[in-house]
């Protein structure tokens, strides 16, 4: 049995309050879960202690067993000190595109006009 700790909506339209919670894979996100192991209340400020709550004991626990967290929860998890989030590193998405490169150029080559004729 494949293991998720992962994030379930609850709260009303408009206002989400979040369970993290031990799931397994297949069920579904609101459905049926194994444990509960903390809560996640994006309504409260960034800096408020009660924005996130976990229970590390029984997170490490489950962690041991196998449990693998989504990529959010691994967010909460490697604040928390309890998990290490890989750093993320795709040099191509900050190069600018083709149409972009040829606007650069044509730019380049304007620049370039001016200050030939002034050497002349």
């Amino acid at each position: 049995m494949s293991l998720k700790i992962r994030l379930t909506r609850g709260g009303a339209k408009k206002r989400p309050y979040y369970r993290i919670v031990v799931a397994d894979a297949r069920a579904p996100r609101d459905g049926r879960f194994i444990e509960k192991v903390g809560v996640y209340d994006p309504m409260k400020a960034k800096d408020d202690p009660a924005r996130i709550v976990l229970e590390n004991e029984k997170i490490s626990a489950w962690l041991a067993k196998g449990a693998q967290p989504t990529d959010r929860v691994l967010r909460f998890l490697d604040a928390a000190g309890l998990a290490k989030r890989p750093a993320r590193n795709n040099p191509q998405k900050a190069e600018p595109g083709e149409k972009a490169k040829e606007r650069a150029a044509k730019r380049a080559e304007k620049a370039a006009a001016p200050a030939a004729e002034d050497a002349a």
